[in-house]
């Protein structure tokens, strides 16, 4: 059998916030259990691949979050390179694409709505039942603690999108906060890999202050078995196959997603998740699908 050459493109530093180690830590772990799989594997970080002006690779894994890479990528997937996560799928986890694509599949998610920066209206808060609102830059990911902000009141929230607007941040994802138990996942789609978790136990999250708005762990009970079934659909509505995210249990045992991430740190089950994600990407690559 011939030896798959496979290009990885790492993720630029600044996406990786508070979880710079980590992320790294996954994307060398991966290659390393492709490379056991008898892959050949380079590695470049996102300023390099956007310099090449040729890429001499039909097989491409990537964390790489950067705009302009992303549009590169697509290019070459436009073409028949074959690219996990795809490129396309990437950018449906921008906050806005992935909020429309949630809703439009109908996955269980928080009350969200979305709004341009300028938007001083109440409508849209008049929908949202519960206290209190969360304001989440719409255009990319969070880059800065600010881009996904907790508003206890419309006033609050209104100025936080002024701030958005002044940050030339074109529109925003208003969401419902939802009462109940924090939990964070992992998957490989594709494979049984599920790891979830209460993050606040672990001391697993990006701004301690969080916590202090969601609360301490009740431990509602609820079906792991439904909420991997659940985001395993998230995830192949917005089209990656390595991914992550956060759900609020509530009490009643109902679950509800309020983030998906493509390919996230792994950080607390990295050890278990490197080979899954590299039997994963090497599936795909092998029968070229």
């Amino acid at each position: 059998m011939n030896e798959l050459e496979i290009l990885g493109v790492h993720r630029n530093k600044k996406f990786s916030p508070n979880h710079i180690g980590n992320d790294d830590a996954i994307f060398s772990q991966t290659a390393k259990e492709l490379e056991k799989l008898g892959c050949r594997i380079t590695i470049c970080c996102e300023d390099e691949f956007l310099a090449m002006e040729t890429v001499n690779y039909d097989k491409i894994f990537t964390m790489a979050r950067q705009k302009q890479v992303v549009a590169k990528l697509q290019e070459l997937e436009k073409n028949g390179t074959q690219i996990l996560n795809s490129a396309f799928g990437i950018e449906n986890c921008f906050r806005t694409n992935l909020t429309n694509a949630l809703n439009n599949a109908n996955i269980p998610v928080a009350d969200s709505y979305i709004v341009p920066t300028d938007y001083q209206g109440d409508e849209v808060f008049d929908r949202i039942k519960g206290k209190g609102y969360w304001i989440k830059r719409g255009d990319f990911h969070a880059i800065h603690k600010e881009d996904v902000s907790f508003a206890a009141s419309r006033e609050e929230a209104k100025e936080i999108l002024r701030e958005y607007a002044l940050r030339e941040i074109p529109d925003a994802v208003i969401s419902q906060h939802l009462v109940g138990d924090l939990v964070k996942f992992y998957g490989v789609r594709g494979t049984d890999f599920f790891f979830w978790f209460y993050p606040y136990d672990a001391n697993h999250h990006k701004y301690a202050e969080y916590q202090q708005i969601n609360g301490n762990s009740v431990y509602y009970p609820f079906s792991a078995e439904g909420l991997q079934h659940t985001a395993n659909e998230a995830a192949g509505v917005v089209g990656i196959d390595i991914y992550g995210g956060d759900a609020i249990i509530g009490k009643d045992g109902d679950y509800r997603i309020i983030d998906l991430n493509d390919w996230p740190s792994f950080a607390p089950c990295r050890d278990q998740a490197a080979g899954h994600i590299a039997g994963r990407l090497y599936q795909r690559f092998l029968n070229n699908n």
